[in-house]
């Protein structure tokens, strides 16, 4: 992730830019791993960086910070976020990044939002203050044909219970802008300085318009990340039209092949809520219809992010939500 200059460098900016929101102020930082972050908040003139890590990663991080001599200034603290107390009563910034794939896939958007109602100061900032998710249709013959259709007939023997389960498990992947075949439309915008955990629940209608005659394979999921407590409005997007960071695009097969052409318009809607099991997990549920001169199609799919026993085959199996690219390669 460090290597994904879209994400460091963003935050780099943000930070560097507009050291005025972090100049002698207490600065949280949920989920620090290495303190990059706290880094940068220290070197633009935080009063003092509490970097909370859960993972082994906090001893790393508390070299880190000795190494680079802000041991003065950041204090790293190993624990949850919702088990450890701070040495403060308040903090007047919160920086994370907390995004996962989908937005919400492993994401700690809920911790965020505790620390945010336990320790920010009535006038504190979120950073980032604002996350949009999108959605878009792309023609993916080729692909699915070698990923998912493959199943079906694997050397003169059937094997499509692989394909029922690969068709429910998103496809995190980097999707060529050339496959775009519709409009892009939001989804949902989550305003991290105001929200509540139960917004992380949604139900979102969309209308997707094809841009020219083509088939639609799969719909795919991205977001963008905005900072607007800035100077200036900043902050990076995951789209496919966009430089490519690791969060890459999420990818949800149809079932269906739909034939669509210029003008005609897939609707539907796109349910997402935490998994009951496991919060961190995230189940989908697509309903999506289309009339159109050439195809009428009309269906409900349910797809499930998690991690599962998937992720520990997929070099055999050719199919996981964890990052490839077209070749199928794990990233």
């Amino acid at each position: 992730m460090l290597k994904d200059v879209v994400r460091t460098k963003t935050y780099q900016n943000v930070i560097y830019q507009n050291s005025f929101l972090f100049k002698n102020k207490v600065v949280l930082d949920v989920g620090a791993g290495t303190g990059i972050l706290s880094l940068f908040c220290a070197k633009a003139g935080a009063k003092h960086v509490y970097a909370v890590e859960c993972s082994l990663m906090a001893d790393m991080a508390q070299e880190i910070v000795q190494t680079n001599g802000y041991s003065n200034v950041i204090t790293v603290l190993k624990g949850k976020v919702e088990e450890i107390e701070l040495p403060v009563a308040h903090v007047d910034v919160i920086i994370s990044e907390w995004m996962g794939y989908f937005l919400l896939f492993e994401n700690m958007l809920n911790t965020v939002l505790y620390a945010r109602d336990k320790w920010l100061n009535n006038n504190g900032i979120v950073l980032p203050d604002k996350a949009s998710l999108y959605l878009t249709a792309i023609e993916d013959a080729e692909y699915k044909e070698d990923k998912i259709e493959f199943w079906s007939n694997v050397y003169g023997f059937d094997m499509s219970c692989i394909k029922k389960q690969a068709m429910i498990e998103p496809l995190v992947d980097t999707v060529d802008q050339n496959q775009i075949v519709t409009n892009c439309q939001l989804l949902k915008t989550m305003d991290i300085s105001k929200m509540a955990p139960g917004d992380v629940s949604f139900m979102a209608p969309f209308k997707l318009v094809a841009e020219r005659n083509d088939y639609i394979h799969a719909l795919v999921a991205y977001f963008d990340v905005s900072f607007t407590k800035c100077h200036k409005l900043m902050g990076f997007s995951t789209g496919p039209r966009s430089k490519a960071t690791h969060w890459k695009q999420t990818v949800l097969y149809l079932e269906d092949v739909l034939t669509i052409c210029e003008g005609e318009a897939v609707v539907g809607s796109l349910t997402v809520e935490p998994n009951e099991r496991n919060p961190r997990d995230v189940d989908i549920m697509l309903k999506y219809s289309l009339n159109g001169q050439h195809c009428q199609a009309s269906r409900t799919q349910h797809y499930k992010m998690r991690n599962g026993w998937l992720s520990c085959h997929t070099h055999s199996l050719g199919f996981c939500m964890w990052p490839r690219n077209r070749r199928g390669d794990v990233k």
